[in-house]
């Protein structure tokens, strides 16, 4: 089925490695691949993007005989001896992913584009900038406190909106003018839809997985919803007009809105418990990613560095 959910995963975000990174680290490569080689029967415990992804890969209960609605993809800078971990891991946990790419030392993000992902996670910050400067949608899993609760089968996702599903062009505005600019910016400009930013196009799979959904309780009234969807962004009005114009013209939707207006995204976020959360900017990521799973989009004019001088 071409029109499925892609997402390629770093092992990094979906286990939790600290332990074999300061292996690697303080004694090397060699004393990491024994270490690997030892430890191949021990499974790694799950990382920061693991209640995200086992979430997810549930949802392809909706398919049908035209193959699985997501599939996700190892990319790793293991190489295929000390990947085998990895792949055991995979299967100790039950997660169903048969396709891993493998490249010694060197991130797999290249190969993105033939994979037709719309999405890579990964704990390593070069490796999601240099996919990023490629025009390619990929954020940093950042360390985070949240703990999962076992005994929730529900998948919430959400989403910053400048810099994230739109462009930047109006944060360029309020970076170099201010939000009084900004907010007459946007309202001269109400109707007329942002060009989309790097997650828009997962947005637009998650909506069609969505409408599967939709589907199947109209078939079965018993059914319960699994999949929702917010944004959670530091606009508030009047600038939410474009904002709310903007999806509608993409033709994608959303369960619920936050505009928080300068609130800490961090309290709503506690609150809302979403199971993955992405923000361009690090200094809302703060304080999220002490509650739940955040996600750093290096994107647009936020993550630029400053020139020297200036």
């Amino acid at each position: 089925m071409d029109d499925r959910l892609v997402i390629g995963i770093a092992s990094s975000a979906l286990f939790d490695l600290a332990a074999s990174d300061k292996v690697f680290r303080e004694s090397g490569e060699e004393e990491y691949r024994r270490y690997q080689e030892e430890n191949l029967d021990n499974p790694l415990n799950p990382g920061v993007a693991f209640p995200f992804i086992r979430r997810l890969l549930s949802l392809n209960d909706l398919g049908d005989d035209d193959g699985p609605l997501i599939e996700v993809i190892i990319l790793s800078r293991n190489d295929p001896d000390t990947g085998l971990r990895v792949m055991k891991s995979v299967e100790y946990h039950g997660l169903p992913i048969t396709r891993a790419i493998f490249m010694q030392g060197k991130s797999p993000y290249k190969f993105m584009p033939v994979l037709h992902m719309s999405l890579f996670l990964s704990a390593n910050p070069t490796d999601v900038q240099e996919a990023t400067a490629r025009n390619l949608p990929a954020g940093q899993v950042l360390p985070s406190n949240y703990t999962e609760d076992g005994k929730d089968s529900d998948l919430r996702i959400a989403f910053d909106f400048d810099g994230v599903l739109a462009d930047d062009a109006s944060e360029r505005v309020m970076q170099a003018e201010g939000l009084d600019s900004f907010h007459a910016h946007e309202t001269a400009n109400a109707v007329t839809p942002h060009p989309p930013g790097p997650l828009h196009d997962f947005l637009k799979q998650v909506n069609k997985i969505q409408r599967r959904e939709e589907a199947r309780r109209a078939a079965d009234p018993t059914y319960r919803i699994r999949l929702h969807v917010s944004i959670v962004t530091a606009r508030n009005a009047p600038s939410h007009q474009r904002a709310v114009a903007s999806l509608k013209a993409w033709g994608v939707t959303v369960n619920d809105a936050f505009f928080l207006g300068g609130i800490d995204k961090g309290t709503v976020i506690s609150v809302l418990n979403p199971h993955i959360f992405f923000d361009d900017q690090q200094g809302h990521l703060t304080s999220t990613s002490q509650v739940a799973p955040s996600v750093h989009v290096p994107f647009g004019v936020v993550n630029t560095a400053p020139r020297p001088g200036s």
